[in-house]
């Protein structure tokens, strides 16, 4: 098969990129184009979709087999507007109707577990719940990838929900690093609490493997945990956390989303990750896992690395 990723260029997408030629797979890489949309429901934005201009993209798809969406704005703390829906939430919609139209077998779209916000367990159903403009973004262009997969029966169509992905060089992975080894660094007790932290070369992993696979395929496919907790995060990235009581921290995170309500929302993004680096996030172990697809686990070295990079550099 042939392989496409858009935005092959990204952090994301070049890691998938060396992935596939890692595996000996033919794979190319092509720029998304930049759309912008006012369109904010699933049904808006299909239509928008339907009207888009897809020239470009035809040309590009053209005689490839699986077409990779690792396209779109990675900015959780973005205010939103008509870009960041046009790149997170119109463009996988869009991508389906090109690569339908090109003949193209299969549409993997990369999307975030930030859809579903603070459920206390990430699952593989619909169910969202956008906490800022970036997760509702995203969540919008699963709603309407999935609407655009009704009219496009002839081509699989799969969403892979990502979970905090870290990487060497990727600024969240470096605040990470900082953040353990500030005095703020510290877990809600036990601090056993399982953390949805995980590392891009796993993500490229199970991307080839979804991307392989002659069965059926479920609408969306959540990246599988890679056994870390709260705790050994932050252990890993070179800190020595501290552990609060768990009802003390219950506390702050209710009076912060409650101070960020006064204020529209604006400080929701600094509150839910105070809340996972106390609490984390548990999650189902899912179709990869129940179909032996579960990539290597990585993070932990990546965040040894990351830490030992920064001390170097210190």
């Amino acid at each position: 098969m042939s392989w496409l990723v858009l935005g092959g260029s990204g952090f994301v997408g070049s890691a998938v990129l060396r992935a596939l030629h890692s595996a000996g797979i033919e794979a190319h890489a092509a720029p998304a184009p930049r759309l912008t949309t006012a369109a904010d429901t699933p049904t808006a934005l299909l239509e928008a979709a339907a009207l888009s201009d897809i020239t470009e993209l035809l040309a590009a798809i053209r005689g490839h087999d699986v077409v990779v969406n690792a396209a779109g704005l990675a900015t959780p703390s973005s205010a939103g507007g008509d870009g960041l829906l046009g790149a997170n939430a119109l463009l996988p919609a869009v991508v389906a109707r090109a690569a339908a139209a090109a003949g193209a077998r299969r549409v993997i779209h990369l999307s975030s577990a930030a859809v579903q916000g603070r459920t206390p367990v990430l699952d593989e159903t619909d169910a969202v719940r956008p906490f800022s403009a970036y997760s509702r973004s995203k969540a919008l262009g699963e709603q309407a990838l999935a609407l655009a997969a009704e009219r496009e029966p002839e081509i699989s169509v799969v969403t892979i929900r990502a979970t905090s992905v870290q990487g060497q060089g990727r600024p969240t992975t470096t605040a990470l690093v900082r953040l353990a080894r500030s005095p703020l660094a510290s877990v809600a007790s036990p601090g056993d609490a399982a953390s949805p932290i995980t590392s891009v070369d796993a993500l490229a992993e199970l991307v080839i493997a979804v991307g392989r696979h002659e069965g059926p395929l479920p609408a969306r496919v959540l990246q599988p945990w890679e056994g870390l907790t709260v705790r050994s995060v932050l252990e890993a990235a070179g800190g020595r956390p501290r552990v609060l009581p768990a009802g003390l921290c219950r506390l702050a995170v209710g009076i912060g989303y409650a101070l960020s309500a006064l204020v529209r929302g604006r400080l929701d993004g600094h509150v839910r990750r105070a809340e996972l680096m106390w609490f984390g996030q548990d999650q189902v172990a899912g179709w990869a896992t129940d179909h032996g697809l579960e990539p290597t686990a990585r993070v932990q070295s990546v965040l040894a690395a990351a830490a030992g990079s920064r001390s170097d550099a210190a």
